[in-house]
């Protein structure tokens, strides 16, 4: 299927407003299929992979079928797991961002119930939950679904294994007849199409064929690090590899602009591609390119089709993309005529998982690799630079300065200390080795057992540092609330987050020194379901500060 710009799908300009603000050019092939289809009325199976873009592929529908102004549950959504509810819930979120009075609520175990209970009450248009919470609020007379429209089982085949059949059948029993049902799964097992067959009225099947494709015969790696570690990791693998051509793929117009300024304030020769610029200057950026006129492009897919460069090193997937063929397409960018390439993807989370599904769709092996360390890429600067030496004094080209080294050993210098002071001139002062990527791997405490401090926090232990929170009482039930943000949100496990101390306005959160390390000390503003907020380093006059209670 030929795919299709949003615009093209029939969708509210509210809907169309969040699509460019969130900077996606086109739908995916998930998107293309069933976003008219449910738009229309009509069930749907939808047999997709994870990661080919199928949460926006039903929650757009969601959005556009629920009228704001029935403060009721007119959308249902399963998802076996709190982590898949929240991430669906965020999605929500950020495309019901100019549907005035929109509102969206994951439901879950583990989080208050009170507090659902309290947001439902309020009232609310789509509800995104596992399936025993929202058998529990049911059960408690918490949940009314008399107003249902659609109801959407996402990845219904991991719920089935993870043995929810009979708590999704109470539900499906729960909701009006009248309704549309949606299954979307990667595998189409004899028990999701029993469940099909029962609740299912002439669904339309949208069977996502995926092309036995080939990936190029080039060097691929793939490193994981933490969302807010991946700008640091790319610096250090273009130093490590002395990279000076490629191109860096992200999946949002917003993303390619932030990467490519990041890239030039640290002196990198960069620029930009993507459906929002003008067509002339996309050419102009393009035919630069073509000429070297600046070292690496940052583009989204639909701007870097028809890139045709020769010598070219380096395909970054700084975001991975949707659509697994894409992933092909990108990588066979390098390596051509012979030459060699190489082909990087930066994973954070749960896109690891998607690493698997690209080696059996692509028929290749992506090795993990790992970062090099400062004093790596020192030690590697410092050989090139001496190669660099070792030829200019074989060549003999040095004589013509050979009057100024006299001119400095007459006056007594030493000859050691003069090349030395040559070659800081040439690399600057040496690197501090201090690793700023991968957070620790230590034994940390469990967040069960991550409470809130009575004092000032005390000196962090090895391998942890604390930071800031933007987020205190107000905002935050409990320290579980801190754990739940920094796993959603911040790429962190549960693990991985320690001590915990709320304040006032603020609060205090214990994580791995290298995670800390890695975040700007002006602050990193991250996006939630619920807003924005920020962390940053904990200053040395706050560290012995008392917090108000």
């Amino acid at each position: 299927m030929d795919k299709l710009t949003f615009d093209r799908l029939g969708l509210s300009p509210e809907v169309l407003k969040a699509v460019a603000a969130l900077g996606f050019e086109e739908a995916a092939p998930i998107q293309a299929a069933a976003i008219p289809v449910l738009l229309e009325g009509r069930d749907v199976v939808g047999q997709s992979q994870t990661g080919s873009g199928k949460t926006a592929a039903f929650a757009i529908p969601a959005i556009e079928l629920s009228v704001a102004a029935e403060r009721a549950v007119q959308v249902l959504v399963l998802c076996p797991t709190r982590e898949l509810a929240t991430q669906v819930a965020e999605q929500v979120h950020k495309l019901a961002a100019f549907k005035r009075g929109m509102q969206a609520l994951p439901v879950y175990g583990g989080a208050s119930f009170e507090r659902q209970a309290y947001e439902l009450k309020r009232g609310v248009q789509i509800v995104i939950g596992t399936p025993g919470r929202v058998i529990d609020h049911l059960e408690r007379g918490t949940m009314n679904l008399d107003r249902v429209r659609l109801v959407v089982l996402d990845e219904a085949d991991r719920m089935l294994d993870m043995g929810f059949r009979d708590d999704i059948r109470k539900i499906l029993d729960s909701v009006p007849e009248q309704r549309q049902t949606a299954f979307f799964s990667a595998t189409m097992s004899p028990g999701i199409r029993s469940l099909i067959n029962r609740y299912s009225r002439e669904p339309v099947a949208l069977q996502i064929e995926q092309k036995e494709v080939a990936a190029p015969a080039i060097e691929q790696w793939f490193y994981e690090v933490p969302p807010r570690g991946k700008f640091d990791a790319l610096m250090r693998l273009i130093d490590f590899h002395a990279f000076r051509s490629g191109v860096i793929f992200c999946n949002t117009q917003r993303m390619v602009d932030q990467l490519a300024d990041d890239l030039q304030a640290q002196g990198v020769p960069a620029d930009r591609l993507h459906g929002g610029i003008a067509q002339a200057q996309r050419t102009r950026v393009m035919n630069k390119f073509k000429k070297a006129g600046f070292e690496f492009l940052v583009a989204t897919d639909v701007a870097a089709r028809g890139i045709d460069v020769h010598d070219l090193e380096l395909v970054v997937n700084f975001d991975l993309p949707y659509d697994p063929e894409d992933y092909v397409h990108r990588i066979g960018r390098t390596g051509r005529a012979g030459k060699h390439g190489m082909a990087v993807t930066l994973v954070s989370g749960r896109d690891l998982r998607k690493i698997q599904f690209l080696e059996r769709f692509a028929r290749t092996k992506i090795r993990r690799g790992t970062l090099p360390t400062a004093g790596e890429i020192g030690e590697k600067r410092a050989d090139a630079l001496l190669s660099k030496v070792r030829t200019v004094l074989d060549e003999g080209t040095w004589r013509g300065q050979a009057s100024l080294v006299d001119r400095l050993l007459e006056e007594g210098v030493d000859s050691t200390e003069l090349a030395a002071a040559l070659f800081q001139i040439l690399t600057g002062p040496a690197p501090e080795a201090t690793e700023t990527v991968a957070p620790a791997k230590a034994a940390l405490p469990s967040p069960d057992r991550a409470v809130a401090a009575k004092s000032a926090p005390p000196k962090s232990r090895g391998g942890r540092a604390w930071i800031t929170l933007s987020l205190g009482r107000g905002e935050l039930s409990g320290p579980r609330d801190v754990v739940d943000l920094f796993v959603d949100y911040a790429g962190l496990s549960a693990q991985d987050v320690g001590r915990i101390e709320l304040g006032d306005g603020s609060s205090l959160v214990e994580v791995p020194a290298g995670f800390a390390q890695g975040l700007s000390t002006g602050g990193n503003w991250f996006e939630t379901a619920n807003g924005s907020v920020n962390i940053s380093p904990v200053a040395e006059a706050q560290k012995g500060r008392k917090t108000r209670r």
